[in-house]
């Protein structure tokens, strides 16, 4: 069965026979989860089945943003809450090895779900007077710090049958407005963006899955953002920083971009996007972005095979244990 360049969102805690339908039709190459989707663990297993039902893979993606902190789907009373990248950033020498054990942590909570893709790590590198819509969610302002934590949350993640994403390639750090309601324009010099904002991708290019920034780069294309430019996926993405793994938008419901969705969707396939992302599982949006989506094909198809590929079981791993431990490392140096 044919598979369209696209990741979906749906309604609730279960699907309506007409949604169920719709996917049916549509055959998007993965789902993502939000709170509004999140009942029992019984209740996420069982919903997660039934996305895969619609598709008819057993491998179909089903994603969800678990980063820890104010970004984090699934959490108490089922699930543990997670800290949010910065504090693995102050932690004193055990930084690396605890965002490591967390993302493990994560990992096994998502696995047990059904779900195996992670929009994480966030490898934005904040500056001084940027929107906190960033913010805490970083590891640090370092770009060297952040790839050091960026890379033990993916690798954790992996060790735990997850993918991770990055994100927001090639850089949200310096956005002056939120891009859920306003589009960022970052005046920054191309000099500076490669010495500082794109450290972090360079360095996790080799990272099978990220999630493209909706910000203007004014020193690289001042009239589209990343996630509709050709220039900026062609030139830096794909180019500078040598990422060829499988590309897909932030939210196209995101009020950064303008235009019906159907359009949105069709400018960021023609600049060079991978798979198409919507969240919010509204059926006349998602309509409309499926008309302005391709079939996966091609370069897009055969990254996302890639991507798939490196899904790997569990590894064996004693959950008590490593929640004991990664519970004492944060009362240590709380």
């Amino acid at each position: 069965m044919t598979t369209r360049a696209l990741i979906l969102g749906c309604a609730g805690r279960t699907l309506s026979d007409e949604e169920a339908a719709f996917f049916r039709d549509a055959q998007p190459w993965g789902f993502i989860l939000f709170k509004r989707n999140i009942g029992s663990p019984d209740e996420v297993r069982a919903l997660t089945d039934a996305l895969r039902a619609t598709t008819g893979r057993a491998d179909t993606p089903i994603l969800i943003d678990q980063e820890g902190g104010r970004v984090q789907r699934m959490g108490p009373p089922h699930w543990p809450s997670y800290p949010a990248g910065a504090r693995f950033g102050r932690l004193d020498g055990s930084g690396i090895a605890m965002a490591r054990l967390g993302a493990r942590l994560m990992a096994y909570d998502l696995a047990s779900v059904g779900i195996n893709v992670d929009c994480a790590p966030v490898l934005d590198v904040p500056v001084a007077g940027a929107h906190d819509i960033i913010g805490d969610r970083a590891y640090g302002t370092d770009p060297h710090a952040v790839i050091a934590l960026g890379r033990a949350v993916a690798e954790g993640l992996m060790e735990g049958g997850v993918l991770p994403v990055i994100k927001h390639i090639p850089g949200h750090g310096r956005a002056a407005c939120d891009s859920h309601m306003d589009l960022p324009v970052v005046e920054a010099e191309g000099v500076s963006l490669a010495a500082h904002d794109f450290v972090p991708f360079r360095a996790l290019a080799d990272l099978p899955m990220a999630m493209s920034a909706h910000v203007v780069y004014a020193a690289l294309d001042p009239h589209h953002p990343a996630t509709q430019s050709s220039v900026v996926i062609g030139q830096v993405i794909r180019g500078l920083i040598g990422f060829d793994g499988l590309l897909m938008t932030d939210d196209l419901s995101m009020k950064a971009l303008d235009g019906t969705f159907r359009e949105k969707a069709e400018k960021a396939f023609a600049a060079g996007i991978d798979v198409a992302l919507h969240c919010n599982g509204d059926r006349q949006e998602m309509q409309a972005v499926l008309e302005g989506t391709p079939i996966l094909s091609g370069e897009a198809l055969r990254r996302a095979e890639a991507a798939l590929a490196r899904l790997a079981p569990q590894e064996e791993f004693d959950v008590a244990e490593a929640r004991s431990r990664f519970e004492a490392g944060l009362s240590a140096q709380a």
